[in-house]
């Protein structure tokens, strides 16, 4: 008497699980990288969006105190304590801007990565700093894998 097969057998059923093993082995480290890339893009993008305010208000004659920036409170970064006067006008810590005393002088954003961001990017900086003359360049301190288009990584931010 001939019976059909009914089911898998225990060699196929661990074959299985070892590539499932394998596959979530090399699929989870890559998905970490790829979510910490696109944070850093998030964050590069977001404090890439004061420019316009903040060059809107220069040319205005407009000081810190008097200017609106606009911001919306992002989760990437840090939710640390903070005294700079930026995080009161913001509602937002973790974000420093450098505001130039006239619009020929230099400025700075900075950002520092923090509360919801990855793990490996906590800490880290992305900043944009303007030149007297106007033109805006970003800089970043996080690994270059992680670095965004036009924000190179691996730079030393104080």
């Amino acid at each position: 008497m001939n019976t059909a097969q009914k089911g898998f057998t225990l060699i196929e059923l661990m074959i299985v699980v070892a590539i499932i093993g394998i596959l979530a082995a090399i699929a989870i480290p890559q998905y970490q990288n790829y979510i910490s890339k696109s944070q850093v893009s998030r964050v590069v993008s977001e404090t890439g969006a004061m420019k316009t305010a903040i060059e809107t208000c220069l040319l205005d004659g407009k000081t810190a105190a008097t200017c609106n920036i606009g911001w919306t409170k992002s989760n990437l970064l840090a939710a640390t304590a903070t005294t700079d006067a930026t995080a009161a006008a913001t509602g937002q810590t973790g974000l420093v801007i450098g505001w130039p005393a006239a619009a020929t002088d230099s400025a700075t954003i900075t950002g520092t990565f923090g509360d919801s961001a990855a793990q490996i990017l906590k800490d880290s900086k992305v900043q944009w700093t303007r030149t007297p003359e106007g033109t805006w360049t970003c800089k970043s301190n996080v690994a270059t894998k992680f670095a965004a288009a036009g924000c190179p990584g691996g730079a030393t931010i104080s």
